[in-house]
């Protein structure tokens, strides 16, 4: 699956989303007002998927599938075409082999976010105002890479990494991405010593296809100093999202949050690492702006999901699953082993917002409870008063 231009992306969009105002009731005039004036409206059309009878499953064994595999490296994705309920995230299982490196390339339909797994990685990013940074990542550290912002990653050391990368675009597909070596070895010799200034023959021995993992020595531990200098961005592309305490802990469990107030560059992305005791769980709740993209590190969770009218489903993930839930779906997400579960989780969103069921309903008055439930006010009174987050 490849990626598309963003302009035919919305004009699809559109039309898809006026054509099913017609077949809702014949508001296609409507429609038509809502594009060019309140482009919100087109959130009140129902997703084909979502508006059936029963909810599609939400879960995907990323870990499990083929992907692609050159030597000892792999990607492996999750995006629409694999799991198509995931319509607004899409997310990556990378690993790379001591000597490979992602090569050079850039995402034009999405910006991406990384937490490393295992062993370190090198990156660098160039900007469009010429800044560029290198930095080295461990495992606990996070990167993000504005849409359209040209990088590489590159394994360090004598191990192999492995990391997990999410794309705020669902349609985004990691293959799609465009290659250095795919666009110079397109280009005719003649064009490219005239951009560089250097005879044709200085392209002789150049790729001619899409290298994608290249292949090399061991990087140096110190990282060398780039052609132009250093000139390094204002703002940094990492992130030490395990190096400090967690955001809150409880009995339960813990969580770890990264959003733009602590990762400034972050705009379009939230992440969370979750820990989860036997028993624990990420109680039910939903997020107002964001759709949520989980992968489960370690463990095994069952994870529930709400879509109105008295639709509900329940699936469970082990170590190397991949699970959604859409923009404003309850859920909730329980550790059903006997070890300490571990979830990465991804909101296209870099902003983190959530309304917990025991925050709503503590939220208010007794009268209001007894009214709405036929119970008694006294029972209200047993309730938590307070958010509870992580149950046990």
């Amino acid at each position: 699956m490849s990626e598309f231009p963003r302009r035919e992306f919305f004009a699809g969009a559109a039309g898809l989303a006026i054509g099913a105002a017609a077949a809702l009731g014949g508001a296609v005039k409507k429609q038509e007002e809502a594009l060019g004036g309140d482009p919100s409206f087109m959130n009140n059309i129902p997703a084909p998927l979502l508006a059936g009878k029963d909810l599609p499953t939400f879960k995907f064994a990323l870990e499990k599938s083929k992907g692609k595999v050159i030597g000892g490296s792999f990607g492996k994705e999750v995006t629409v075409e694999q799991l198509p309920i995931s319509t607004g995230i899409a997310g990556v299982s990378m690993r790379l082999e001591p000597g490979a490196m992602r090569e050079l390339h850039w995402h034009a339909t999405a910006a991406e976010w990384a937490f490393v797994l295992e062993g370190n990685v090198r990156t660098t990013v160039i900007q469009p105002d010429g800044y560029a940074e290198t930095n080295d990542f461990e495992p606990g550290d996070v990167w993000f890479f504005p849409r359209g912002h040209g990088h590489m990653l590159e394994c360090l050391g004598n191990k192999a990494c492995h990391f997990i990368l999410i794309f705020d675009n669902g349609y985004f597909s990691e293959f799609g991405t465009f290659s250095i070596s795919d666009w110079m070895g397109h280009v005719p010799a003649p064009l490219l010593a005239k951009n560089f200034g250097l005879p044709e023959s200085t392209f002789k021995d150049f790729p001619k296809e899409e290298v994608y993992f290249a292949h090399g020595e061991q990087p140096p531990q110190t990282p060398t100093v780039p052609l132009q200098g250093l000139q390094i961005p204002p703002l940094t592309h990492k992130h030490q999202l395990l190096a400090g305490p967690p955001h809150s802990e409880f009995e339960g469990g813990r969580e770890w949050r990264v959003d733009t107030e602590r990762f400034p560059i972050s705009t379009t992305v939230t992440g969370v690492y979750l820990e989860l005791e036997p028993k624990g769980m990420r109680e039910l709740h939903w997020h107002p702006n964001a759709d949520e993209w989980q992968y489960v590190i370690d463990g095994n969770v069952s994870v529930t999901m709400f879509g109105s009218h008295g639709r509900f489903r329940t699936e469970t993930l082990e170590k190397g699953d991949a699970g959604y839930i859409p923009q404003g779906y309850g859920h909730s997400i329980e550790n059903v082993g006997d070890k300490k579960a571990k979830i990465l989780i991804g909101f296209n969103s870099g902003t983190y917002e959530k309304i917990d069921l025991s925050q709503w309903i503590a939220g208010n008055p007794t009268d209001v409870l007894a009214t709405n439930f036929s119970r008694p006010k006294t029972l209200f009174d047993k309730f938590p008063k307070k958010d509870v987050f992580i149950a046990e």
